[in-house]
């Protein structure tokens, strides 16, 4: 009797990778809304960036491996004077734009921040556009920036919609290191095959566990693990655009593929092709530095706040209404260790914006969280799901992220019940965020460059055409210090 022998029959392409890179080879993104929230986008992540170079805790992650080596046309990191090759300046790039919290999301059966991938495409781009100038050839332009910014968002936000690798305990930025692969290959000169290759090489990789996100082990690894995502993006395509081969069955192939190995034997499922639909209903979190899914959570705590701040020691119960999602990733008791920990605590981001009417990136620190009062609140929160805002969340013609709060006194009095369905991020309610972004990109590019600077970057990204037409070199000299 004879031992079955597996066929060696190489086999072709899953389907699934040869749709993205067919996507980034052939797609032309004519959609004026998707390229004008791009660049709404590109500023708004730059922001949070440069915003983040104030924490120390940030920016001991910033600079090349060895200190003082230097790089012929390296890439840049904006708010910095570090000039490095693109793989290292694509991590310290997509660091500081992650470290706050503070940039865009995108919510379905996956959650995470498209805008994580602008590490990989600002490096390349800056160090290709470098690199030309120097043989003589025309640079990139920041048209191709944000293009390719829709195309990656399109990318991870269209793979998120179907299929949950939260579930199976894997991180959300595996979708960052798929898409940045597939567009700075393009970005590199690779064609269809190429994007193949270098694809295959993202999904063998080997994933990031959700570890660090979740009770007990919160950690500050979530702030850097899109950075190290989109860094390797660069990495891989390097070293496949060198000639090295790809694995056309690293998802189906039975027994060692993705899906077998770390998807519980199921394939992906898709409910649109790729085209600009992610970009255009982006959500921008725009009020608060807080986790997308307490957004609306924190606008009823500030909107209460007046009501309730002189009636703390009068408040016997606080009942938060909202969705499964939440519940699952941020609802916390019990003891909370840094400010990674906190900023995913539903319950302490409603305590900071009833206690002080708002919410910024230094309420998680320590000296905040020490307030007895913080506590005390929390131990009062009641948390319950809302069975509509679990569906109407996952409903791709509403997409909303809702939450509600009704606090109740001792002597039988309450508040009325404060709800928010869409938070000011989120499409439907453009017409009212985007001003409010603007100021918020404002406030931030000042907290790095001087006045008659700072104007220069706001003034350059608020003309559409003026930017567009901007090559990437002359782009990344502005936002050097």
């Amino acid at each position: 009797m004879s031992a079955n022998v597996e066929t060696n029959v190489r086999p072709d392409p899953d389907q699934v990778l040869v749709d993205i890179a067919e996507y980034v080879a052939d797609y032309v993104v004519e959609s004026e809304e998707a390229m004008d929230t791009a660049r709404h986008c590109l500023m708004d992540t730059l922001g949070c960036g440069l915003l983040a170079l104030r924490y120390p805790e940030c920016t001991k992650h910033l600079g090349p491996i060895i200190p003082g080596t230097t790089v012929p046309n390296g890439a840049r990191v904006p708010g910095t004077q570090f000039e490095m090759d693109p793989v290292k300046a694509a991590f310290d790039i997509g660091c500081i734009v992650r470290w706050l919290d503070f940039n865009d999301t995108w919510l379905a059966a996956e959650w995470g921040h498209p805008s994580d991938n602008l590490g990989g495409i600002l490096a390349v781009a800056d160090f290709l556009s470098r690199e030309r100038l120097a043989e003589g050839y025309e640079p990139m332009t920041m048209k191709d920036v944000l293009t390719y910014m829709v195309m990656a968002h399109e990318i991870q936000g269209v793979l998120a919609l179907e299929n949950s690798f939260n579930r199976v305990g894997l991180d959300h930025v595996v979708l960052v290191k798929v898409a940045s692969t597939a567009v700075v290959t393009h970005m590199m000169g690779g064609d269809r095959d190429e994007i193949i290759d270098a694809v295959s090489q993202a999904f063998v990789d080997g994933q990031a566990l959700r570890t660090y996100r979740h009770t007990p082990n919160t950690g500050s690894r979530k702030s850097w693990a899109a950075g190290d995502a989109t860094s390797r993006a660069v990495r891989l395509a390097m070293i496949t655009m060198t000639g090295e081969m790809g694995y056309p069955g690293v998802l189906s192939a039975k027994g060692w593929g993705f899906y077998d190995v770390l998807f519980n034997g199921k394939e992906f499922k898709f409910q649109r092709d790729y085209g600009s639909y992610v970009m255009e209903n982006i959500l921008f979190k725009i009020s608060f530095p807080a986790e997308f899914h307490a957004q609306t959570a924190v606008e009823c705590a500030v909107t209460l706040h007046p009501e309730i701040r002189d009636r703390l020691d009068e408040i016997e119960r606080i009942e938060l209404t909202t969705h499964e999602s939440a519940i699952r990733i941020i609802s916390k008791k019990g003891a909370l260790h840094n400010p990674a920990d906190r900023d995913h605590c539903l319950q302490y981001m409603v305590a900071i914006g009833l206690l002080f009417g708002e919410l910024e990136a230094d309420h998680y620190e320590d000296d905040v969280a020490s307030d007895p009062r913080v506590d005390a609140l929390r131990e009062k929160m009641e948390v319950q799901e809302d069975k509509r805002y679990s569906e109407e969340y996952h409903d791709p013609d509403k997409r909303s992220i809702a939450n509600a709060i009704q606090i109740f006194f001792k002597d039988g009095s309450s508040t009325d019940k404060v709800e928010v369905e869409y938070p000011i991020g989120h499409r439907r309610r453009r017409e009212e965020g985007i001003p409010v972004l603007v100021e918020k990109f404002k406030r931030n590019v000042s907290t790095r460059f001087p006045g008659r600077h700072s104007a220069e970057i706001v003034s350059l990204c608020m003309d559409k055409e003026a930017l567009e037409a901007t090559p990437v070199n002359e782009f990344m000299n502005l936002l050097t210090i």
